[in-house]
């Protein structure tokens, strides 16, 4: 049954990315760029709101969003507003969790994921600095997040894990947004380079604190 949910968000995260490619195609992405930027600061809001929406809630797929704000705000603006999201939303993540405990978590998360945030909240996390990093650089980092909180993890801890894996994972993803939809080959070659070594971070992490699919 989870193995089942984990290839669902797959399938939505990849719908969602095809969608936004046909979306750029029939549209042109020059087209595309110049009706957000009329937009202003809305654009940014949104997707702002998009990505941290998602992280919050980790029921909702967040990686298109980053694909999303690459391809429309083009790679600086659009890792600023990942970052940004993904900063405060991890944040207010990880405080909600050692505020108000595993309750709230679950109403957050929904019963279906709270197996998730016990599974990565056993895996003692906050005794290896470096282990915690490389979880939150993970497409799970969204449920590391509450995980952490709901352990004895100091913030001071917390906080350069966090702001480390958000500088090394984003920029590869919102650069691939950008790359593959703007035709820019240099930027796409670098950003599947970085998702690739994201691909091998995942797959120490797991070898060093195995998390199977079942477990997330």
């Amino acid at each position: 049954m989870k193995r089942l949910q984990s290839i669902a968000r797959f399938v939505s995260i990849a719908a969602l990315v095809l969608a936004a490619i046909l979306l750029f195609n029939h549209y042109g992405i020059t087209r595309l760029r110049s009706q957000v930027e009329d937009m202003g600061a809305w654009a940014l809001v949104g997707i702002f709101l998009l990505r941290f929406t998602s992280v919050v809630i980790p029921a909702l797929p967040g990686t298109a969003y980053s694909i999303l704000a690459g391809g429309l705000l083009g790679f600086p603006k659009g890792l600023a507003v990942i970052c940004i999201a993904d900063l405060l939303s991890c944040s207010l993540s990880f405080f909600l969790s050692r505020r108000f405990g595993r309750g709230l978590v679950q109403k957050l998360v929904g019963d279906r994921f709270i197996d998730k945030v016990d599974t990565l909240s056993k895996r003692h996390l906050e005794r290896n600095f470096f282990l915690m990093t490389g979880c939150l650089m993970t497409g799970f980092f969204d449920f590391v997040c509450y995980a952490v909180g709901l352990t004895k993890t100091p913030w001071r801890q917390f906080a350069p894990a966090l702001i480390i894996s958000i500088a090394v994972s984003n920029p590869p993803i919102v650069a691939l947004g950008d790359g593959l939809l703007d035709g820019g080959k240099l930027i796409l070659g670098f950003a599947l380079l970085g998702v690739f070594g994201l691909a091998i971070v995942t797959g120490l992490v797991k070898r060093e604190q195995p998390i199977s699919d079942t477990d997330i």
